[in-house]
């Protein structure tokens, strides 16, 4: 195996010096507490439903944000390409929540608040349960390639 097919086993093994993307992590782990934060607080405001319903809602909100930072603590042996993903899935879910819950997403007329509490969150678990695994076979596909060339 010559220097640049090392190089490129090294990074998707997630080695050390291949280019873990720590910046983006860090980015990513602060944008999903503000996501969180947010995402909560405009739940609070878009109302006040009774409190067993408050405390469904609430996690329910959470659940992507939850799914995200557990996502991050077990990537830790996961390719580069698949951890970067993951990192901008962050800020995706992150971004998205808060532009709909907040009203920069126009919502169809007539739609109910709960109902953007409701579907957002699943979008968000169907995203990340699609796209993370999905870059992690790219990336078993890439590694293979190059060890095999």
């Amino acid at each position: 195996m010559n220097a640049r097919d090392e190089k490129i086993a090294q990074v998707s093994r997630g080695a050390p010096d291949g280019g873990r993307p720590g910046g983006l992590r860090a980015i990513g782990l602060i944008a999903v507490a503000v996501g969180a934060t947010g995402s909560i607080a405009l739940m609070l405001r878009a109302g006040h439903p009774p409190l067993f319903l408050r405390i469904l809602f609430f996690g329910w909100v959470l659940a992507p944000f939850v799914a995200l930072v557990v996502a991050d603590i077990a990537s830790k042996r996961w390719s580069a390409l698949t951890r970067a993903t993951l990192h901008y899935m962050m800020l995706i879910v992150t971004l998205g929540s808060l532009a709909i819950y907040g009203g920069a997403v126009p919502t169809p007329a007539g739609s109910r608040p709960a109902a953007l509490f409701l579907i957002v969150p699943l979008a968000s678990l169907l995203l990340l349960a699609i796209v993370v695994p999905v870059a992690g076979l790219v990336s078993r596909s890439r590694a293979r390639r190059s060890a095999g060339a």
